[in-house]
């Protein structure tokens, strides 16, 4: 009956990360669900999140409560700690006794101990070669997470990250269509410039886009602006 129950918990709580991933969702939301969900599920008191920004600076994203916040800032400022190495070698980093393990560590160590955790456990939030980030459990008892524990935690971690770089895949995609798109509207102006230059000045279209274009760059506009003008008989070339 235990066994049956642990999988229900485990299935209720990847559902509710499934939940969080549903249309334009929101990452923030998505981390505290991770942090909510790591504290219910596995043998954590606190869980506490790290993530990269753009220049690869670890920025703090979520935690369950403050005491674990508290210790993920002071990782992110010293630049040291379980979380931050994690991060940085893609692998998981367990301290099973901070006050006696934890000495590689002297902010973290001091910090973590004055909030009452004994124990942490990092996963790096990881797909193939890419890392963008880590996931902190931390215990107030000291001894390691059971391998089980470990393994769902991973998965957890997993199934979140694969949420974040589908988010940053999207966005960036739609960026690109947008850009693609844009040069696509330019170049029928384009087209449309080099029509009326070509008759207005009995001219050639090649010659007609090397009058456009000559006049764009010594102006310093792009060719759009510059054909917008022409169509529009601002201009005349």
């Amino acid at each position: 009956m235990e066994a049956v129950s642990r999988a229900s918990l485990v299935s209720a709580s990847f559902v509710r990360l499934a939940d969080a991933l549903v249309g334009d969702y929101d990452v923030v939301d998505l981390m505290h669900t991770l942090v909510e969900e790591s504290v219910r599920l596995l043998d954590a008191s606190a869980a506490g999140l790290l993530l990269a920004d753009l220049n690869g600076e670890l920025q703090v994203l979520a935690s369950s409560s403050e005491e674990s916040h508290l210790v993920e800032v002071l990782q992110q400022r010293a630049g040291a700690g379980p979380c931050v190495d994690a991060y940085l070698t893609g692998k998981v980093v367990t301290i099973s006794d901070i006050g006696a393990e934890g000495d590689r560590y002297p902010a973290f160590q001091a910090a973590a101990l004055s909030q009452g955790f004994h124990s942490v456990h990092a996963i790096p939030m990881r797909l193939r070669p890419r890392t963008i980030g880590a996931l902190n459990l931390f215990r107030t008892a000291v001894g390691d997470l059971t391998a089980e524990d470990a393994a769902i935690g991973q998965a957890l971690a997993d199934v979140a990250t694969i949420g974040i770089l589908q988010e940053r895949a999207v966005r960036e995609n739609a960026i690109v269509n947008e850009q693609l798109q844009s040069a696509l509207n330019s170049r029928v102006l384009i087209e449309q410039a080099k029509g009326v230059i070509a008759q207005s000045s009995n001219v050639d279209m090649n010659e007609a886009f090397n009058r456009l274009r000559s006049y764009a760059r010594a102006h310093q506009e792009t060719l759009h602006a510059t054909a917008e003008n022409v169509i529009n008989h601002v201009l005349v070339l």
